[in-house]
């Protein structure tokens, strides 16, 4: 099982629950992927959060995309890379293989905040850095300015499995 943890880009916003990404995923890699995306939340509610879904999944495999509402409020990142670390160490403690989506930072050339590179490194994860980025730069892939349409989410599951594939973890 692979559990699709995050924010709004994780539950689907700017297009409906069966065109989201995890939704898409699914129907690509013909495993089961839970959407455990909610809106609007940001990293230290997601830490707070994780214990429980991990508990009532116990997934394989974590897709980590989580950190955007921090950044667009203006947060610490440091905070932020702290919650992340933390919420990467409880999925590694429990033999849970994670893949980080890194998320852009708020500037015109918008590219992923550079503590999700450290933090790959850090724990040994595999990171899918600038995706998120790219996606947002299309108008063909957005449903708003930080939220991506049917098209972009089945665009982003595409990527996910590809690399996925890659990396030997859909077997």
């Amino acid at each position: 099982m692979i559990l699709a943890f995050g924010d709004s880009l994780t539950e689907g916003v700017g297009a409906s629950a069966d065109t989201s990404y995890p939704a898409r995923l699914a129907a690509l890699s013909g495993h089961t992927v839970v959407n455990a995306g909610v809106s609007g939340e940001t990293t230290a509610e997601g830490l707070e959060r994780l214990p429980a879904v991990l508990d009532e999944t116990d997934p394989g495999l974590m897709i980590l995309l989580l950190g955007g509402n921090d950044i667009l409020r203006n947060g610490s990142p440091t905070e932020a890379k702290r919650n992340l670390s933390r919420m990467i160490e409880m999925a590694l403690e429990r033999g849970v293989q994670v893949l980080l989506v890194g998320v852009p930072e708020k500037s015109l050339f918008s590219r992923s905040a550079p503590f999700y590179q450290e933090l790959a490194e850090q724990h040994g994860v595999v990171l899918m850095d600038g995706m998120v980025a790219s996606l947002l730069k299309k108008p063909a892939y957005k449903s708003d300015q930080v939220h991506l349409n049917t098209a972009g989410y089945r665009e982003m599951a595409g990527r996910i499995h590809a690399r996925l594939a890659e990396e030997g973890a859909l077997r």
